[in-house]
């Protein structure tokens, strides 16, 4: 056991997800410029940066949409061993539908609008192999109740939501067979200021009751103070700074990340 220094609460602990020198090129683009983190239980890891720094890139190589040009992601699960990267396309799609959450900026990428709420819900558990009809609605609807969705809507479909409303079904169904880790990808932007500070109540208190590991990418500064232990910020492909959130925000070392707090400031 190693003591983690970055690790809230500076506890005894193994980092449950590791990714070392990711980099990814896109034709003479370089998104991702060997890239490494470490996330470790129960903390929630902040990335932060401009549009183009690659921080929702690496978010899609920790979900396994994308793969690298290089870079190992090992998670610390009894049944995940060796380099996810290397898994093939099934295993990868397995892995994701049941160890890892996801809500997307757009909930078009992570719903299937036409259908109800619960439906899409549902869906996460039957990829896992549950086909009872009763428990697929019961287990539908602990998973929304939890991401404090009005049940009395839960055949609704998201076409007819508040884009609120649909960050929820998405959430409730990356929580559905409660995932090792959450991502979460700019999960408030677009949303009326009232209608975020409610979302992210949602997260903290999901964080809070069952200590779910996750990784929130935003834009936005306000977000990853309210939310994050721990922060990396990207520049260009490339970590510049990470350290504990009140250090970040209160005393940046780094050129880029000065411009960034004092921008929000």
């Amino acid at each position: 056991m190693t003591l983690a220094l970055d690790a809230p609460r500076l506890v005894q602990t193994q980092p449950l997800m590791v990714l070392s020198g990711v980099s990814k090129r896109y034709g003479p683009v370089v998104a991702l410029d060997d890239v490494s983190a470490e996330v470790y239980p129960g903390e929630v890891l902040g990335i932060v940066g401009e549009s183009g720094s690659g921080k929702s890139t690496f978010l899609r190589m920790m979900n396994l949409e994308e793969l690298p040009d290089a870079g190992t992601y090992t998670l610390d699960l009894p049944d995940t061993p060796g380099n996810l990267f290397e898994l093939d396309r099934f295993a990868r799609r397995m892995l994701c539908a049941t160890r890892i959450g996801i809500v997307y900026q757009n909930p078009h990428q992570g719903l299937l609008m036409r259908n109800s709420s619960s439906g899409n819900v549902a869906e996460r558990l039957l990829i896992a192999g549950e086909r009872r009809f009763a428990v697929l609605r019961e287990k539908a609807g602990d998973a929304l109740a939890a991401s404090e969705f009005p049940l009395d809507r839960m055949d609704a479909p998201p076409i007819e939501l508040s884009g609120g409303m649909q960050q929820r079904v998405q959430l409730a169904k990356a929580i559905a067979l409660e995932p090792a880790v959450l991502l979460l990808d700019e999960p408030t932007t677009g949303l009326d200021v009232s209608v975020q500070a409610l979302v992210l109540d949602t997260l903290k208190r999901l964080q809070r009751d069952r200590r779910i590991t996750m990784v929130i990418v935003s834009h936005d500064l306000g977000v990853i103070r309210t939310m994050a232990d721990r922060v990396m910020v990207m520049r260009r492909g490339q970590v510049v700074e990470q350290g504990l959130s009140d250090q970040i925000f209160q005393d940046p070392q780094h050129a880029y990340t000065q411009q960034l707090v004092h921008a929000k400031l």
